[in-house]
């Protein structure tokens, strides 16, 4: 597999990443600037009737039923650069940050057996797109140097998720597909989620108590919808009436309480809705709905009576792949208004027009209002599941002392298993159909891609040279791909490196009877509910929990990014998800037969662990990048860093807007992790500045814009949204700033204030 070094690859390849740049950038996945917004009421309903769960054998949670685990949470700033860096999830070149409407941060949670240090595991929830195999291999590297008292922490104990926000600085991924519109490879992007991660899980080591841990779950009803329905219709007409609806409602939490005080330590949900209600128009970094979600609820429960100070509240994703948080469906922005066609997602036969419309359509502001509220609903959800949790009202205990994980590494490539219908099958090197191209009505591609593409191209046989152009495809490689016209055969090019995963993580945790599948990719709702289903039939066959019930939950997309997992009935109607489907139409039975087979390893008894598989490349090191870091600062003439330009006025009533501009200096020269670029300041009783918001808080929004390229001069916009519930005083806004000399290159700190300001 080639290790192509950076200097011996640019001679050859420079220029077919140019050609790859201009050709790949074209396939879009994006929205265009048309939004609109409307208001939606939230509506929350009672627990599920839906597997795996059994209300009926349920019981109000007790810490005295419960086993005693040690348990901690921690949390930890991730946020890259948030400007010049193409954001990472629609895959639009023009998607440049050039802001921030919210920190990112790495949340984790770690359960242990409390009598044997060596048996536990650490859930990572990042506000990323997704896990990613270099990210993984840093984390672990950085766990390393903390010494010997992180030497539990590895490879089959350490999960990173990502909450698959779309609204995130990129460039931080290992494989060259993802990294094409992000012009390669950055390392600042990489080691702030790095350094976070590992900090994230240093914080809850050094929290870690005894504690007892239960699990609920409460449907969510108006925060998500399928967005590929037809594909989902594909699914035996017996099999979906199994079910009440096109995608999973219920939130699942389980929840981490200290034995000694009763507090809750955090939350750790899952729920699956993609993060795409920021538009592919947006440019702040945020980390979307689930952001929003994690932000509220822990608001809300910090400091409160029987919760801690520094408590943790996780939004994971669970079976995400045909989700969209675009409740109101898809239309056609052409000016009629109409529903898009079912079959293939396009208005008068082109897929640009026909985007998904959020609760709040209607407010031009690139998705912002959207995703707000589908975060409040998560919120809403959530919150009314930990209040009764709290009060015993709903919930069951995790019972049994047992905790376990594992972890391999398997290659897709070629995995030959035996499917269920008693088959020899296999899976295929990674490939991409056409239908990848046309995007998702979250985010349509360009040209005349169409979702539902199952033969060769109906309009323009360009792009069947440019597949050519690339890597054609072998007979070989068509047959095992079945009903997908290859697009890309990612997996069999490896100039100047590889372009996306072929060696696979697999993974499983479990603690009593909850059983925790990582997905490295992105499975579509029935895809999930079938191998949560198969691993609880199994993990029951062998007796994995004894007398309990076993408790099945799905998390990803994480450790690295394989793109999507459908049925194989999905598969074969191609929409985006079954041509994101990398490894072929057995790509979901296949991680079924190796975590199903890898059960027993999670069984109390078991000593042993399943063969580890060959290791994935790393090329942190390797990677092309043709991005340019920051030369310079300069202020105008007669003019200073952080000097005025645009200051409030004298006062605001709640619902306005504060809004201030400063002479500033580029982000990326200090991103200011686990501190803000910006902040708001109340004068208390004492006549002291007191800060009552900052960058992590959703209503003030930090913009930045360079004025003048060849001067390197630049302005920040710092605006604060007057929430109703501000309290009536004096303020004023304040910006953080660095700038970057000319010539020696040292980095200069400076603040700054604007004018005082009344609410009233």
């Amino acid at each position: 597999m080639a290790r192509v070094h950076i200097a011996a690859a640019l001679g050859t390849a420079t220029l077919a990443l140019l050609i790859i740049f201009q050709l790949l950038s074209q396939y879009g996945w994006r929205e265009v600037d048309f939004l609109g917004l409307r208001y939606y009421h939230q509506s929350t309903t009672s627990p599920s009737n839906q597997w795996p769960f059994n209300p009926a054998s349920y019981e109000p949670a007790s810490s005295e039923d419960g086993a005693q685990y040690l348990l901690g949470v921690g949390k930890a700033d991730i946020t890259g650069p948030v400007v010049e860096i193409n954001m990472m999830g629609y895959a639009d070149p023009k998607q440049m940050g050039s802001g921030l409407r919210q920190r990112l941060y790495s949340r984790a949670f770690i359960v242990g057996d409390v009598d044997k240090p060596e048996d536990r595991f650490v859930y990572l929830v990042l506000d990323t797109q997704s896990g990613d195999t270099a990210v993984r291999y840093g984390i672990l590297e950085g766990l390393a140097e903390l010494g010997p008292d992180y030497r539990m922490y590895g490879q089959k104990t350490v999960a990173v998720t990502g909450t698959h926000s779309h609204s995130g600085p990129g460039a931080w991924l290992n494989y060259l597909l993802p990294q094409i519109t992000s012009k390669g490879f950055d390392k600042q992007s990489y080691q702030a989620i790095v350094d976070g991660a590992v900090l994230s899980i240093k914080r809850a080591h050094e929290s870690l108590q005894p504690g007892h841990l239960s699990v609920g779950h409460i449907d969510i009803e108006d925060a998500n919808v399928n967005r590929s329905p037809y594909a989902y219709l594909a699914n035996p007409k017996e099999e979906r009436a199994r079910y009440k609806s096109e995608v999973d409602k219920t939130l699942t939490m389980l929840m981490f309480q200290g034995a000694e005080d009763g507090k809750s330590l955090g939350a750790l949900t899952w729920f699956p809705v993609h993060g795409t209600s920021m538009l592919g128009n947006n440019t702040l970094i945020s980390g979307d709905n689930k952001g929003v979600a994690a932000y509220l609820l822990e608001q809300a429960v910090r400091g409160s009576e029987g919760a801690r100070d520094d408590f943790v509240a996780g939004f994971s994703q669970a079976n995400v792949g045909d989700t969209s948080p675009n409740v109101l469906g898809a239309h056609c922005e052409d000016g009629s208004g109409e529903e898009c066609n079912f079959e293939d997602s396009t208005c008068g036969g082109t897929s640009q027009p026909c985007h998904g419309r959020g609760p709040m359509f209607r407010v031009n502001d690139q998705g912002s209002s959207s995703c707000f509220e589908i975060g409040n609903r998560q919120f809403v959800g959530a919150k009314t599941l930990y209040d009764g949790m709290i009060e015993g009202a709903v919930g069951t205990s995790i019972r049994g002392p047992v905790v376990r994980s594992l972890h391999a590494f398997q290659d897709f490539s070629i995995y030959t298993f035996q499917h269920p219908n008693g088959s020899k099958v296999s899976t295929c090197p990674a490939a991409l159909g056409y239908s990848f191209a046309a995007g998702t009505t979250d985010g349509p591609g360009a040209f005349d891609f169409k979702q539902n593409n199952t033969g060769s191209p109906n309009a323009n046989p360009v792009w069947a040279v440019v597949r050519g152009f690339l890597r054609e495809p072998s007979e070989e490689q068509k047959v095992c791909h079945d009903s997908k016209p290859i697009l890309l055969d990612v997996g069999e090019i490896e100039n100047p490196y590889l372009w996306t995963p072929n060696i696979v993580d697999v993974q499983l945790l479990r603690v009593g009877q909850l059983v925790i599948i990582v997905s490295p990719g992105e499975a579509t709702t029935m895809a999930g509910r079938r191998w949560r289903e198969a691993v609880h039939s199994f993990a029951e066959g062998i007796s994995l929990t004894d007398d309990e019930e076993p408790i099945v939950v799905l998390g990803g997309p994480a450790n690295s990014y394989t793109h999507y997992i459908a049925t194989e009935e999905e598969y074969g109607i191609q929409r985006y998800e079954g041509a994101s489907t990398l490894y072929g139409p057995h790509t979901l039975n296949a991680h079924i037969s190796l975590t199903t087979s890898y059960l027993r390893y999670l069984h109390v008894d078991s000593l042993d662990s399943p063969p580890r598989g060959p290791e994935p490349p790393i090329y942190i090191n390797e990677s092309l990048s043709f991005i340019t870091g920051v030369a310079f600062d300069r202020a105008p003439f007669f003019k200073n860093f952080g000097e005025v330009l645009s200051d409030t006025v004298s006062f605001y009533h709640p619902g306005q807007t504060a809004k201030a501009t400063f002479i500033g200096a580029n982000p990326r020269n200090d991103l200011r992790l686990e501190d803000t670029y910006a902040s708001v300041e109340k004068l208390d009783e004492n006549r002291k500045w007191i800060r009552v918001r900052d960058d992590d808080d959703w209503s003030l929004i930090f913009k930045w814009k360079r004025t003048n390229s060849v001067l390197a001069t630049s302005e920040v916009e710092i605006s604060w949204e007057i929430e109703d519930e501000a309290e009536r005083g004096r303020y004023r806004i304040r910006y953080f700033g660095a700038s970057k000399t000319p010539i020696s290159g040292e980095i200069v700190q400076f603040e700054t204030s604007s004018g005082i300001f009344d609410i009233k």
